[in-house]
């Protein structure tokens, strides 16, 4: 088990190296430091000399990925690509643009991102199984007809329309909670209580339909053909033998999700006005800061890695035949 355990954080690495080369590559094709440079000093008629003095101040002098007046190991080290992304892997998220820390941003910003994602998490995943065994109770009826017909008219609606409907009528109609906006401590309740809501409604169709395909494929199994035979009541089937077995795909599924939700959600924190991981991101892409998305695509990739690794060591712990690997 232990060994392959260690195979996949081996895996990791080229991976992360991968990405670091693509987002590095991608940003610099669409854009180069004296067009960064321009962007940034928001001056139509710049001379050169600025450009220069604003790309030496934030180390974008260098060339991308070989420096041809160097020698020896320095013609990689004084790259952008060196000073810029290779620094990641020890964590040194170094400065934005503007001359902020991106590190103490990022640990400023995970606590309103957590605040949002984890309720909607949670609550969420629990009202979606909750449902699923209800619909899976009652299959073959008008009960569950009715009940996939809304989970995909659920589905099918974008989230954009659950953040405008319920600002508009939540906050602007019915003056129940902040249209926008976050305030630390116990006052963030009342601006986090709508994106929570509309988080969870958002995702709710999609959850219940997953969930049901899977309760229903434990419900023909043969052991709880048996359990019927035997005469028991199908509440206990459903919560003392479907409801485990069921849960081991869905944890598995689950674990992966876990690390994403401290990036919190990009469009929700937007609209929302939450400072979050979420809305930083937004606001680096925004003003073509390199530093910030390099750092917050470099975060993701690292937090999506540990949950494939979390979802391989449970399915170490609930499968044994992946234990002999």
């Amino acid at each position: 088990m232990w060994a392959y355990i260690a195979r996949r954080f081996v895996y990791a690495i080229p991976i992360l190296l991968g990405v670091n080369l693509i987002t590095f590559g991608l940003f610099f094709m669409v854009n180069s430091p004296d067009q960064m440079a321009q962007a940034q000093l928001g001056i139509r008629h710049i001379s050169p000399e600025a450009i220069e003095e604003w790309k030496k101040q934030r180390g974008y002098d260098q060339p991308l990925f070989w420096n041809a007046e160097s020698t020896g190991l320095k013609s990689l080290t004084e790259t952008l690509f060196f000073s810029k992304s290779v620094k990641l892997f020890v964590f040194d998220f170094g400065k934005t643009d503007e001359g902020r820390l991106i590190g103490d941003e990022i640990k400023r910003r995970m606590l309103p991102s957590l605040a949002v994602a984890l309720p909607v998490f949670i609550i969420g995943l629990s009202v979606a199984i909750s449902l699923a065994l209800i619909v899976v109770m009652f299959r073959a009826s008008l009960f569950e007809l009715s009940a996939m017909t809304c989970c995909v008219a659920l589905f099918s609606i974008s989230s954009m329309f659950y953040i405008i409907g319920g600002q508009f009528l939540v906050g602007k109609l019915w003056h129940l909670v902040p249209v926008s906006g976050y305030l630390p401590g116990v006052s963030a309740l009342k601006f986090l209580i709508l994106p929570i809501i509309i988080g969870i409604v958002a995702g709710l169709g999609g959850g219940v339909r997953v969930y049901r395909i899977i309760f229903l494929e434990e419900a023909n199994r043969d052991y709880i053909r048996t359990a019927r035979a035997k005469g028991v009541s199908e509440v206990a089937i459903l919560f003392k033998h479907l409801l485990p077995n069921g849960m081991i795909p869905i944890l598995t599924g689950v674990v992966v999700v876990i690390p994403a939700l401290f990036l919190g959600s990009l469009v929700t924190e937007s609209f929302f006005g939450i400072p979050g991981l979420g809305s930083f991101t937004i606001d680096g892409i925004r003003a073509q800061d390199f530093s910030i998305v390099r750092s917050m695509v470099f975060l993701s990739s690292v937090l999506y890695i540990i949950g494939l690794l979390l979802t391989d060591i449970s399915y170490t712990l609930v499968d044994p035949r992946v234990r002999l690997k």
